[in-house]
């Protein structure tokens, strides 16, 4: 009972930002790396990592760690290695990609192996003179020490208003325990031209909980 409530506020209380991710893969030799850091009114804290780097044109290596603490001291997070591939041919209707890791989850003293199954997809637009993108991201993440299933859809939509500020809303739906957990995040992304930084602001909205509202701050990078 005590490992599954663990889970479940894992799950419902750290959805790390989901914009890096996605059916675009990295060229070969890059990197992509960002760190986020989010806080709720009642000090429940969550911090990820995210890494990207393209082995190949058509091969993503790929590293996600998150960590939580509650308002009640309890510790838990989980990291997965996975490896992404494009699926099938990029055309006008968007790009497809999927994904498949291996890792660990904790909670407090408990360790559960799991591993996660992913599929992307994503596209490109125009507005007017503004460009921006559409992803849908879904995983279903097997914990067999835990012996639970965590199955995540992740929309975002994003809007460049100018060249060093970018516009997000995302949508986060979790399925765990028997349980559907859904937060909207809007966020804003600026690209300062002197910075090899950028800085994304913004806060993660329980739907059925809105006084568990997080503030949000992430560094996105890329070389």
């Amino acid at each position: 009972m005590r490992s599954a409530f663990c889970l479940t506020l894992l799950a419902c209380q750290l959805s790390p930002v989901a914009a890096p991710a996605g059916p675009w893969l990295r060229e070969e030799g890059t990197t992509f790396i960002s760190s986020s850091f989010s806080a709720t009114y009642f000090y429940d804290l969550s911090q990820s990592t995210y890494i990207e780097y393209g082995l190949r044109e058509t091969l993503t290596l790929g590293f996600d760690l998150n960590t939580t603490q509650s308002r009640f001291g309890q510790q838990s997070g989980h990291a997965t290695v996975f490896l992404r591939f494009p699926l099938g041919e990029t055309t006008e209707l968007g790009r497809w990609a999927y994904d498949i890791g291996a890792g660990a989850s904790w909670s407090e003293d408990l360790i559960s192996p799991h591993l996660r199954a992913g599929l992307s997809w994503g596209r490109g637009f125009t507005l007017g003179a503004r460009n921006g993108w559409l992803t849908v991201d879904t995983s279903a993440r097997w914990e067999f020490g835990f012996s639970q299933e965590v199955i995540k859809i992740d929309s975002t939509a994003g809007l460049d208003f100018t060249p060093v500020t970018t516009g997000m809303a995302q949508v986060f739906l979790t399925y765990t325990g028997g349980e559907t957990y859904a937060k909207f995040a809007p966020s804003i992304v600026l690209s300062p031209s002197f910075s090899k930084y950028r800085l994304q602001l913004g806060s993660e909205i329980p739907i059925d909980a809105p006084e568990n509202t997080a503030l949000t701050l992430s560094l996105w990078r890329e070389f």
